[in-house]
C-alpha cells in the first residue's frame, strides 16, 4: 500500500509533469509508436483480409501465419532486428515499428476476413443481381457489414501494441516505458509503478474511445443485420 501512496504522490508531482522527460510528452511518444505500427499493420492486414473474405482462398493459410506471428517473442525480435543491422542502433523506430506491427497484424487480420466471411450470401449474391462488380460488392456492401467484426480486431490489436510499446525503450527510444526502465535502474519503484499505472489507464481510455467509435460509426442497419445472423 505504501509503494501506491508514492506513486500516486510521484504522479501528482509537478515537476513530473513538465520537461522534455513530462508524463505528457512520454504519453504523446507512445501514443506515435502506437500509432505508426497500426498503422503499418492496417495497410498490410485489413487488404489482405478483405481478400482472403471475399474470395475464400488463402484462409488456412492466413490463420497458420496469424499464430505463427503470435507465437513470436516481441523482446527477442527487437532485439534480433536491432542488433542485426546498423540502422536498427542508429535508428531504432524502424525495428520497434516492425515488432509492433507484427503484433498488431493477426488480430487486424482476423478482424478483416471473418467480417466479410460473415455477410450472408444472399447480400452477396443480391449485389451481383443489381450489376455490381466484385471491387463494388466488396467496398459498398461487405465492407459496411464487416465494420464491426473489423473494429473489434482494431481495438484488439490497439490493446495489444499500447502495452507491448513499453518495449521501445530498452533501445533508448522514448515512451511510457522510459518510466519503468529508468526507475529499474535506480531502483525507484514509485516511478515503476506509476508508469505502469499510466500504461493501464492510456490502455482503458483508447479502449473505451474505440468502443465509442464503434456506436458511433456503426449504423442501427448493420447492428441489426449482425444480431440476426448471430442468432
Amino acid at each position: 500500500m505504501n509503494h501506491i501512496a508514492a506513486a500516486m504522490t510521484w504522479l501528482t508531482a509537478s515537476s513530473h509533469w513538465t520537461g522534455s522527460g513530462s508524463i505528457g510528452v512520454r504519453i504523446g511518444e507512445h501514443l506515435w509508436y502506437t500509432v505508426l505500427a497500426l498503422a503499418v499493420a492496417a495497410i498490410i492486414a485489413v487488404p489482405a483480409g478483405l481478400a482472403i473474405g471475399h474470395t475464400g482462398r488463402g484462409r488456412t493459410i492466413a490463420v497458420a501465419c496469424s499464430g505463427a506471428l503470435r507465437a513470436l517473442p516481441s523482446l527477442g525480435l527487437l532485439t534480433l532486428l536491432a542488433i542485426s543491422t546498423t540502422a536498427g542502433i542508429e535508428n531504432p523506430i524502424w525495428p520497434s515499428t516492425i515488432v509492433l506491427a507484427i503484433l498488431a497484424i493477426p488480430p487486424l487480420l482476423a478482424g478483416s476476413y471473418s467480417g466479410v466471411e460473415a455477410v450472408d450470401d444472399e447480400v452477396t449474391d443480391g449485389a451481383r443481381a443489381c450489376g455490381m462488380t466484385e471491387m463494388q460488392i466488396l467496398g459498398r456492401v461487405e465492407l459496411s457489414l464487416a465494420a464491426p467484426l473489423l473494429l473489434g480486431g482494431l481495438r484488439s490489436a490497439a490493446l495489444q501494441v499500447v502495452a507491448t510499446a513499453t518495449i521501445c525503450s530498452y533501445l533508448g527510444m522514448g515512451g511510457l516505458g522510459r518510466f519503468i526502465l529508468d526507475g529499474l535502474a535506480v531502483s525507484d519503484y514509485p516511478q515503476m509503478l506509476s508508469g505502469a499505472i499510466v500504461i493501464i489507464v492510456l490502455a482503458l481510455a483508447i479502449d473505451g474511445l474505440l468502443s465509442l467509435a464503434s456506436r458511433i460509426l456503426i449504423s442501427p442497419g448493420v447492428k441489426h443485420a449482425l444480431a440476426l445472423t448471430q442468432q
